[in-house]
């Protein structure tokens, strides 16, 4: 689970403009962290299902905000996912 003070940080890197907090942009960095994190929990606690499926949750949705990006602006999403570095689908 990320602090305030980490997600102020990542909403202040991706933001639109002064008030974004909701944009694909910074849901999808926001997504990404929190599951770097449970990938962590998850190495040490191998067996912790219910966090698994949480995990999966996550991934499906950052999955989700992404096929929408790239619906509404292609170059947006193409450099949200250089930005985050995620592998880029063929």
């Amino acid at each position: 689970m990320l602090t305030t003070e980490e997600k102020e940080k990542i909403i202040k890197d991706y933001k639109l403009h002064d008030k974004d907090t909701g944009s694909p942009e910074v849901q999808i960095a926001i997504l990404t962290e929190d599951i770097k994190s449970l990938l962590d929990h998850l190495k040490k606690n191998a067996k912790d299902n219910h966090s698994r499926r949480g995990l999966l949750k996550m991934v499906v949705k950052r999955k989700k905000l992404l096929a929408y990006l790239k619906k509404e602006d292609e170059k947006r999403h193409d450099t949200m996912v250089k930005k985050i570095g995620l592998k880029k689908k063929k």
